[in-house]
């Protein structure tokens, strides 16, 4: 072919390719068009020169995409983060996005059409998502509920199911949506290549379109926090299977154990102390620290609270 001709025939693939996915800046698209067998492609520079002359690019929406380096953890499962996106209204129902995601791969492990927040609704998804994928070794997550309490006690019966399970729970920082960097990142570009682009007939017709988009995001959209790998080539599930059925709940030889009570306390040194109702019914552990007069209160492998006997105060 004559280089006029090739030239031709690369923009018309770029801008195909731009068409379907027209959230996409000009790396995503080089990348993906060599993925898929394209022999050559031009810089990233002269594609977005291709976008620019086709008025494929919105000035405005280029400005919000700015890279900067992000902490993440070594290998997959390690961490996941886990939040609802602002819900939103379809034709008959509002939508409530559930989204998981794995830190280190940038994997989207779910993306759930949710018809509300209830603590129910995510243990169901969860409990499908642990089955495909295993259980990881901690989640993050906000302060809102279902996963977060008041101040005074961050645990609820969903985090406190979690633990029992031998997930670590931890909550993001009080006004600081950057410790959910990650996934607050996947809401913006889910926004972006989708909800912006389109309307939804229901719930259903909503999971359809979450479905084959987290296809696309997981297996083909490169990621530039990845060198424009894919996530899929940086993940693997876990190898600690979801159980049938609740462990029991065990603690070490010398433990102080007490059950906490109805109105989430335990009763210690002549005193109660409010644990949280998130535990009621279950043994809480106790163990003196290196600090006199200190005591870590554990629910299974969690530290979920200190009772400091030197103020009569509990931390929590």
């Amino acid at each position: 072919h004559s280089p006029r001709r090739c030239s031709a025939v690369i923009e018309e693939a770029v801008l195909r390719l731009r068409d379907r996915h027209p959230a996409w800046g000009a790396r995503k698209l080089r990348r993906r068009l060599l993925d898929t067998g394209s022999q050559s492609m031009p810089s990233p520079s002269t594609i977005h020169q291709i976008l620019l002359r086709h008025g494929r690019v919105d000035p405005k929406q280029s400005l919000k995409h700015r890279s900067f380096q992000r902490f993440e953890h070594p290998a997959p499962y390690l961490l996941w983060q886990m939040d609802f996106k602002g819900h939103f209204a379809t034709d008959t129902a509002r939508c409530h996005p559930l989204t998981v995601l794995d830190d280190h791969s940038r994997f989207a492990l779910g993306l759930q059409a949710c018809p509300n927040q209830r603590t129910h609704t995510v243990q169901q998804q969860l409990s499908s998502i642990f089955r495909l994928q295993g259980l990881p070794e901690r989640i993050t997550m906000d302060n809102g509920s279902p996963w977060g309490g008041n101040s005074d006690h961050r645990f609820t019966p969903l985090t406190a199911w979690l633990i029992r399970l031998g997930v670590h729970v931890s909550h993001s920082r009080p006004y600081h949506p950057q410790t959910q960097g990650k996934d607050e990142r996947f809401h913006r570009t889910l926004g972006d290549e989708l909800l912006r682009r389109r309307s939804f007939a229901n719930l259903s017709d909503t999971q359809d379109a979450f479905d084959h988009w987290r296809h696309v995001y997981n297996f083909q959209r490169p990621h530039h926090a990845l060198d424009l790998d894919v996530p899929a080539s940086r993940y693997r599930p876990s190898d600690r299977p979801f159980p049938d059925a609740l462990p029991e709940v065990h603690y070490l030889h010398g433990d102080l154990i007490r059950k906490v009570q109805l109105g989430g306390e335990i009763w210690f040194k002549g005193r109660t102390y409010k644990i949280g109702t998130a535990f009621t019914t279950h043994p809480v552990a106790l163990r003196p620290s290196p600090i006199d007069g200190l005591f870590d209160v554990f629910f299974c492998h969690q530290n979920i609270a200190q009772i400091d006997l030197r103020s009569l105060h509990l931390d929590s």
